[in-house]
């Protein structure tokens, strides 16, 4: 059903990977996003919460460096261990404190001198505008679905992003004490689509600003575009609801590979949530970028 829309959403919709390492480890932690363009001006659109994060990288690498310099001050003192820990409070770090995040735009402009950032005052919705850059690496953009009384409860819709971070062209670099991009190993990631039908539309204050979809949207999808058999976008993926469906088991005896034995089970239904196509073509305009409707 959505094969011919999934080739054309394809051309705009591209990966952001990021590399993680958390405070008290050496290992790299990989994860990725999804973020699509609305033009040929290097304007693209992502969830709010993934462009905090590449926007916080800096001043969190900032941090822990600061925290170090004032670490091997002390490391002589004979309180050392205690003055460390006071500084880990000063510099507000704990086990598993991310210190370090280096992000990759894959596959959307071959360069860039400045990135700048939007993001939605109320809703998990950011823009992004690559500049400085001398050649574009995406092959279209999207449109917009013009008609928003299009978007009812019953209709078909796919999302497609990168949920399983597959990339593995990174290391820990000891002789610098960090982590980085390398030229070995593998630089993408499978595109993954997945479908459902639209089951309620969201609003905040009387207004309509999400749509929720009878699937869960998938981590790493987040920031993808939500879109019909056309190809025309309806929203953004931005996060799964987890409603309770009160089909509780507590402490029910079954069987279980033959033997009895004692289970209790609290189910949800995982759906998808959603910008709605209104709210991002509000803020775009608001921004003065240009995108397209179909």
């Amino acid at each position: 059903m959505f094969v011919d829309a999934i080739e054309r959403i394809d051309l705009f919709t591209r990966p952001l990977h990021s590399i993680v390492r958390l405070y008290g480890h050496n290992e790299i932690v990989p994860g990725s996003a999804t973020l699509f363009f609305v033009n040929e001006q290097g304007c693209a659109i992502t969830c709010k919460h993934v462009a905090e994060l590449v926007a916080k990288a800096d001043a969190i690498y900032h941090n822990y460096r600061d925290f170090q310099g004032a670490r091997r001050d002390v490391l002589r003192e004979k309180d050392a261990a205690q003055r460390i820990s006071q500084l880990e409070v000063k510099f507000k770090l704990q086990s598993e404190t991310i210190i370090r995040v280096r992000n990759s735009f894959v596959g959307c402009v071959d360069q860039y001198k400045e990135l700048t950032i939007d993001m939605h005052p109320t809703q998990d919705l950011a823009l992004l505008r690559f500049k400085g850059y001398n050649r574009l690496l995406y092959g279209s953009y999207a449109t917009f679905l013009g008609d928003s009384n299009r978007v009812k409860p019953g209709r078909s819709l796919c999302r497609l992003g990168y949920p399983f971070p597959e990339f593995t062209n990174f290391r820990y670099n000891a002789s610098v004490d960090d982590i980085e991009w390398t030229a070995d190993g593998r630089v993408t990631s499978p595109r993954f689509p997945i479908d459902g039908i639209v089951t309620r539309l969201l609003s905040e204050n009387g207004g309509i600003t999400g749509i929720e979809l009878s699937t869960p949207g998938l981590r790493g999808q987040s920031g993808g575009p939500l879109f019909d058999t056309n190809g025309l976008i309806y929203g953004m993926q931005s996060a799964t609801r987890h409603l309770h469906l009160g089909f509780d088991i507590e402490d029910r005896e079954v069987l279980v590979n033959g033997r009895k034995s004692r289970v209790s089970n609290y189910p949800f239904l995982n759906v998808g949530q959603c910008v709605h196509v209104d709210v991002i073509k509000a803020f775009l305009r608001e921004r003065g970028v240009k995108y397209y409707e179909g």
